[in-house]
């Protein structure tokens, strides 16, 4: 760490999720390139019929996208072609994005044909369905909204969050929980003692340094959907969730990111911030 930096914190725990909109996996180390995380959302379903991504921020549609998981059948290595991934379906049955039957078998559980892809159309498109809370920019409407060029990302290739934001939403909404899986970050932070609020906010603009020089540059607030409220394993459906977001922090839970500096990244690898 250099004079022009401060301590922010250590990382926390790194997920990746290899298919667009299916639950992910924890990871202990990763490599970090000018696209995120090695591999992540590198996969997704298009939907035939309209061409779109496949998205469970249109619930209405794709309500059980959460009930599948994804998974690298091994790690991936930066420069060489992404292993396979592995589906595990709503009842266990298990597919390899590799085989002739994956689209028919994860078809079936959605109940409307889709197809696995690899590559994003030129202009991706996803639809988003805005539930009736107060403080969004839409409500009782679903809305088609558009990715980056040739991504199934939906605003940055890097979404991060730290631990602090997380427990001052719960201080507003015990009842509720807010569990990390629930906003699908990519990095997870733990700030130093003694932080408190909100401290994506303080480093917008600003770069973060993870472990041996990796650099990423916090750009913006996270704005959050409903894909928060849904349930996923044993978390319940829970409007609250985003309703205590939009109510206390106009909707923002975590902040996007570049990548300024790639390379590899570890869990409990310091974390400090500067502006450079």
């Amino acid at each position: 760490m250099n004079s022009s930096e401060e301590a922010a914190g250590q990382l926390a725990s790194l997920w990746r999720y290899p298919v667009k909109s299916m639950l992910g996996e924890e990871l202990g180390a990763s490599d970090l390139t000018e696209r995120g995380l090695l591999g992540d959302r590198s996969y997704a379903l298009l939907d035939p019929s309209t061409g779109m991504v496949v998205s469970a921020k249109n619930p209405r549609k794709w309500a059980r996208m959460f009930e599948f998981r994804a998974e690298y059948v091994e790690s991936p290595r930066t420069g060489q072609p992404l292993p396979p991934v592995r589906i595990t379906c709503p009842d266990g049955a298990m597919a390899t994005s590799d085989h002739d039957d994956v689209d028919s078998l994860v078809s079936k559980y959605l109940d409307r044909p889709v197809h696995m892809v690899t590559s994003a159309p030129e202009a991706p498109r996803y639809e988003e369905y805005w539930p009736d809370i107060e403080g969004l920019a839409h409500r009782e409407k679903v809305t088609d909204e558009t990715m980056p060029s040739r991504t199934f990302f939906d605003g940055a290739v890097l979404h991060l969050l730290t631990t602090t934001t997380l427990n001052r939403l719960r201080g507003f909404y015990p009842e509720g929980r807010f569990d990390v899986r629930r906003f699908r970050p990519n990095l997870v932070i733990e700030p130093i003692p003694g932080t408190d609020g909100f401290p994506e906010d303080d480093w917008i603009g600003q770069i973060l340094t993870i472990g041996d020089g990796v650099q990423i540059r916090v750009r913006g607030p996270c704005q959050r959907c409903v894909m928060t409220t849904l349930p996923q394993g044993d978390l319940p459906r829970d409007p609250g969730i985003l309703r205590t977001a939009a109510k206390h922090h106009q909707v923002n839970v975590g902040a996007y990111a570049s990548v300024v500096h790639g390379g590899r990244i570890r869990r409990s690898d310091r974390v400090s911030v500067g502006s450079h």
